[in-house]
C-alpha cells in the first residue's frame, strides 16, 4: 500500500532538496507532481484539488523556518497537511458505552465479518472487553458459519442465529442474551449486498432504530479505491456511520480511499486490517500513515508490535544473556520465531526510517523472508546439545550433518556460525558486556530508542528487542546472521574488497624480504 505514491513523492523531494529558495515557479512544478502522483495513487480528484491548494497557499505564505532547507520545509507542510487529510488526530470508539454496542455495515466481500472478529479480539485484549458475536446476514448462510466458527477460534458467544429469522429480531434479542451473559461488547455483523439497494437500507435503518448503536462502523476493502468512497457516501447519508474499517491494507493497492474517505464523508478510518489472521487488526494513525508515505518510516507501530509479543521479563533474561555473552542458537531460535510473530520481514524493516530505499537499492538481494527460513531450517537441523553449546561446532562432521538435514551446503552452515559469533560480540558490545564502552549497531554511538545504525532497541521500552538480533535477509550487512551471503557467493562491499587485496599484496611483500 503506498508505495507508487511514496516513490513518486520521493522523487519530487529530491528535485526540491537542491533548490535555495522556494519560489513560485519552483512551488508550481512540485506541486504538479504531487497532483499527479494523488491522482495516480486513486484519490478523487476534487480532494486532490484542495490539498494542493492548502499546500499551494502555505508554502507561499510561511517563512522557512530556522534550521531547515527550503525543501524540507515543503516537506514539512506535505506532512502536516497529509496528516489531516487522512483525518488529523487518531479517533476511539465511545469505550465509555456499556455495553458497547457495533454495527458492522458495509457491501458484500468487503470483510464485515472477519472485522467483526479483529475488533472483537482487539476490545478484549486492549480493554478488557467480554465480546458477544452477533450473526445477522441471514441471506448468505456462508456468514452465519462464518461468525460461529471464528467465536469458537475466539472462545467467545455467538447468537444461534438461523437463515429463517428475521434480521431485526435477531439483533433485538441479542442484547437481552448478551445481558444476561454479562457481555459488554455486542457487535452486530449484518447483511451486504454486490450494490446498494431500497431494501438493504430500510433494514439497516429498522436495526439501527431499535438497537440504538453507539458505533456504526462501515467495512471497506481498500483493494476498491475510489468505489470504496463512493459507497461510503451513501452508507453514510442514509444511516449515519461513525467510522470506517479499511480491510486488505496490506495489498498494493495504490491507498486512494484511505486518502480521500474523510474529506468525502467527514468521518475517519477508525481501524485497518494488514492481515488474515484476528491479530491483524491496527488502530489508524493519520501521522503515522502520513510518515510511511513520506518514506519516514513508522517506529512507534513497531515498537507497540514489539511489545505486544514480547514479555518484559523474557527480554530482560535475553538482555543479561547477551550481556554475559550466553545467548546461543536455541535463545536466537526463539527470537526468530517471536519476530515472525510481528508480521513479514519485509514490512517490518520498511517500518525502520531509512530501510524501505536500502531495501530497494538490494533489489533482490533483499529477501529477509527466505534468508530467514533458511537459518531456521539449520538451526533446526542441529541438537538441543549444539544449539545450547555453539562451540561444539567446530568438529566438520556436526556441521556436514547439519547441512545434509536443512538441505545447504556446508559453506551456508559456516557462515552462519561465523556470523553468529560475530553478532554476539556486537551484542555483548551493545549491552555493555565484557567492560567495553557501548555501542549500537555497526559501531554507531547507541541512541535511547535505537539499537544503533537506525535499528530500534526495544529493551529500553520493555519490548525486549535490542539491536533486533537476528533480522536476516540484508546481504552485506556486518554482525547479522544469514546477511553476508546470497546463495554460495558472498555479498562484500568495495571498502573491503580493497582492504583484502592490500592484505594479500602486504603477504606476498614480506614473503620476498624473507626469502632475500
Amino acid at each position: 500500500m503506498f508505495e507508487s505514491l511514496q516513490e513518486r513523492l520521493g522523487a519530487t523531494f529530491s528535485k526540491l532538496g537542491g533548490k535555495k529558495t522556494l519560489d513560485e515557479n519552483n512551488i508550481k512544478e512540485g506541486l504538479r507532481e504531487v497532483r499527479l502522483a494523488l491522482l495516480e495513487a486513486d484519490v478523487n480528484f476534487k480532494v486532490v484539488k484542495q490539498f494542493v491548494d492548502q499546500v499551494k497557499e502555505r508554502a507561499l505564505g510561511d517563512e522557512v523556518l530556522k534550521g531547515l532547507e527550503p525543501g524540507q520545509h515543503f516537506i514539512k507542510i506535505v506532512n502536516e497537511e497529509l496528516i489531516e487529510l487522512l483525518g488529523g488526530e487518531q479517533k476511539d470508539l465511545d469505550l465509555k458505552a456499556k455495553p458497547l454496542k457495533l454495527m458492522m455495515v458495509g457491501l458484500q466481500g468487503s470483510g464485515k465479518t472477519t472485522s467483526s472478529g479483529k475488533i472483537a479480539l482487539f476490545l478484549r485484549k486492549q480493554h478488557g472487553r467480554k465480546p458477544y458475536l452477533v450473526p445477522a446476514d441471514v441471506y448468505r448462510p456462508a456468514a452465519i458459519d462464518q461468525l460461529n466458527t471464528l467465536a469458537r477460534q475466539l472462545d467467545v458467544p455467538v447468537y444461534p442465529s438461523t437463515t429463517d429469522m428475521n434480521p431485526v429480531d435477531i439483533c433485538k434479542d441479542a442484547m437481552v442474551k448478551a445481558e444476561e451473559l454479562g457481555c459488554d461488547l455486542i457487535l452486530f455483523d449484518t447483511a451486504g449486498r454486490l450494490h446498494i439497494d431500497e431494501k438493504l437500507m430500510d433494514e439497516l435503518e429498522n436495526i439501527k432504530r431499535e438497537c440504538n448503536p453507539q458505533e456504526i462502523l462501515f467495512v471497506a476493502d481498500a483493494m476498491t479505491g475510489q468505489d470504496a468512497v463512493t459507497v461510503a457516501e451513501s452508507f453514510n447519508d442514509k444511516l449515519g456511520i461513525t467510522g470506517v474499517v479499511l480491510t486488505k491494507m496490506d495489498g498494493d493497492a495504490r491507498g486512494g480511499a484511505a486518502l480521500s474517505i474523510k474529506t468525502v464523508t467527514g468521518r475517519s478510518v477508525k481501524f485497518v486490517g494488514v492481515g488474515e489472521k484476528l491479530s491483524d487488526l491496527e488502530l489508524f494513525h493519520p501521522d503515522r500513515i502520513a510518515s510511511r508515505i513520506l518514506g519516514m518510516g513508522d517506529m512507534m507501530t513497531l515498537i507497540e508490535k514489539a511489545q505486544s509479543q514480547i514479555d518484559e521479563e523474557e527480554a530482560k533474561a535475553m538482555a543479561e544473556k547477551m550481556a554475559k555473552a550466553e545467548f546461543d542458537f536455541e535463545d536466537f531460535l526463539g527470537h526468530m520465531k517471536k519476530l515472525k510473530k510481528l508480521g513479514s520481514m519485509e514490512g517490518l524493516l520498511k517500518m525502520i526510517p531509512g530501510m524501505g530505499n536500502i531495501m530497494k537499492q538490494l533489489g533482490d538481494n533483499a529477501l529477509p523472508e527466505e534468508e530467514m527460513k533458511r537459518t531456521e531450517a539449520i538451526i533446526s537441523a542441529m541438537t538441543l546439545k549444539e544449539r545450547r553449546q555453539p562451540d561444539l561446532l567446530k568438529n566438520a562432521s556436526r556441521k556436514d550433518r547439519i547441512a545434509r538435514g536443512s538441505g545447504v551446503k556446508i559453506a551456508d552452515v559456516n557462515a552462519l556460525i561465523k556470523n553468529f559469533k560475530q553478532m554476539s560480540k556486537v551484542m555483548q558490545s551493545m549491552m555493555g558486556g565484557g567492560g567495553k564502552k557501548k555501542k549500537g549497531m555497526f559501531g554507531l554511538p547507541k541512541l535511547p530508542g535505537l539499537g544503533g545504525g537506525g535499528m530500534p532497541d526495544m529493551s529500553a521500552l520493555g519490548g525486549g528487542m535490542p539491536g533486533m538480533p537476528g533480522m536476516p535477509g540484508m546481504p552485506g550487512m556486518p554482525g547479522m546472521p544469514g546477511m553476508e551471503e546470497e546463495g554460495s557467493q558472498r555479498t562484500v562491499s568495495k571498502k573491503t574488497l580493497k582492504e583484502r587485496k592490500k592484505k594479500k599484496l602486504n603477504k606476498k611483500k614480506n614473503k620476498k624480504k624473507k626469502k632475500k
